[in-house]
């Protein structure tokens, strides 16, 4: 079971939704809209035997026995804008600090950008004390932030979550409603990674199964990026 609605579906829903009609114009003032996610647990499986050529009037046979090289967790953040992989950082774990360098890396990457807009679901890490430290550091708030668990800004979920939503800030989290993660775009682009690539794959390491995610963000980026067409438009709001 996904467990109740979120009570604030339509109005969180309608945020991201607008962000998203939004986004080739704010791209044009240097503000972006990014979605953000992990791929967790990304098996570098080697297929032990060959597949089977195709034969006329048969598919290809693939062999499902394979060797376990390990696996790797990616972190991603997709341009809603562009339509591509805009940043990725991968390694053996997921963790608040993982998570942090990440979008660390990716701004100081992009220095010209004035404000991120950052869709992202409802994981802890995406709400941490860290990330807190981080984009106030990145606002130049000089602010007292309280204490985890106990007071201010950090005491809570809720808190933190809300001073990261905060939109006069640089970096601007938007968080999709409860058991609705398939609002983050950057879940279409892992269904398209996972059927192009990892499911039919043969991986002989854990550095080769990131070099050829890689090479297919890079060949996708130059190749097949173009904006999804959103339709999504949720229940209309009465003002």
């Amino acid at each position: 079971m996904n467990g109740p609605k979120d009570e604030d579906f339509d109005i969180k829903s309608k945020v991201i939704n607008d962000l998203y009609q939004r986004a080739p114009e704010l791209a044009k003032q240097d503000e972006l809209v990014v979605s953000n996610d992990e791929m967790t647990g990304v098996q570098a499986l080697e297929r032990k035997y060959p597949d089977q050529p195709t034969a006329p009037g048969f598919d290809r046979r693939i062999e499902y026995e394979y060797i376990r090289h390990g696996t790797l967790a990616f972190i991603m953040t997709f341009n809603v804008a562009h339509g591509g992989i805009l940043y990725i950082t991968s390694g053996s774990t997921r963790t608040e600090q993982d998570y942090v360098e990440h979008i660390r890396q990716m701004v100081e990457a992009n220095p010209h950008i004035k404000r991120w807009h950052i869709v992202v679901d409802n994981l802890n890490i995406h709400r941490s004390e860290s990330l807190v430290r981080y984009v106030a550091d990145e606002s130049d708030l000089d602010i007292d932030l309280g204490i985890k668990g106990k007071s201010g800004i950090l005491q809570s979920m809720k808190t933190r979550s809300e001073f990261l939503s905060n939109q006069e800030h640089r970096l601007v989290f938007y968080y999709t409603p409860k058991h609705a993660s398939w609002m983050n775009q950057i879940e279409i682009w892992f269904s398209i990674l996972a059927r192009k690539l990892l499911r039919k794959g043969s991986f002989i390491s854990r550095d080769d199964l990131e070099n050829r995610v890689l090479a297919f963000i890079d060949y996708y980026n130059l190749t097949m990026a173009r904006p999804f067409k959103w339709t999504y438009r949720g229940k209309a709001l009465s003002i």
